[in-house]
């Protein structure tokens, strides 16, 4: 799929496995997807779904981190995580909040197969073994969308790889490469003083 990448991802990075910073920069990450998503939700849907996409992106933090340990690139770790909220967003009949089209969900799948079962995800249960063990705060599907899929925001085509564009604008295959020095208080929550973006 294509996702951006810029220092405030190496960042965050860094930065969320460190103690204390590590979990304010959780729960940052946390409210902006949260929010990011609730943009593209219908009108009228957001508040009932707030609380689902915060549990929800909370569990990815951890899916996040576990793929890093097992050494793939912040790109393809992050990648990984929108794949789950994807999975999730589909399930629900959410389909206007997508980033990749319907059809595309067993090619995401596939590409990190591997991962997603050796930590039980599945399309139909998407944070496998991250679930938490208190569940998720429950949220209204609309099953109906699913009949004829409605994918404002997606972009298809990018099933394939992960296509990363960077901070100047280059699209490019796999993601970039990390920087030498990474400043963590660029992370999100660090320094509320900073422009977030």
């Amino acid at each position: 799929m294509k996702i951006r990448q810029n220092v405030r991802h190496w960042a965050a990075k860094q930065a969320l496995t460190m103690p204390v910073v590590g979990q304010r920069v959780n729960d940052k990450l946390v409210d902006l997807h949260t929010g990011v998503f609730l943009d593209k939700a219908d009108e009228g849907h957001e508040d009932e779904r707030r609380e689902y996409l915060d549990g929800f992106f909370d569990a990815t933090m951890d899916t996040y981190v576990a793929a890093l340990q097992e050494g793939f690139p912040e790109a393809e770790a992050r990648e990984i995580t929108h794949i789950q909220a994807n999975f999730a967003f589909y399930n629900h009949g959410w389909t206007e909040m997508m980033e990749f089209p319907s059809d595309e969900l067993d090619d995401h799948y596939e590409r990190y197969g591997e991962f997603f079962e050796a930590h039980g995800i599945t399309i139909d249960y998407p944070l496998g073994e991250f679930h938490p063990e208190d569940g998720l705060p429950s949220a209204p599907s609309t099953p109906e969308k699913l009949e004829e899929p409605e994918h404002p925001y997606a972009e298809g085509g990018f099933a394939d790889d992960v296509y990363v564009e960077t901070g100047d604008g280059e699209l490019v295959v796999g993601g970039g490469e990390e920087p030498e020095e990474v400043d963590v208080e660029d992370a999100p929550g660090v320094d509320e003083n900073k422009i977030e973006g």
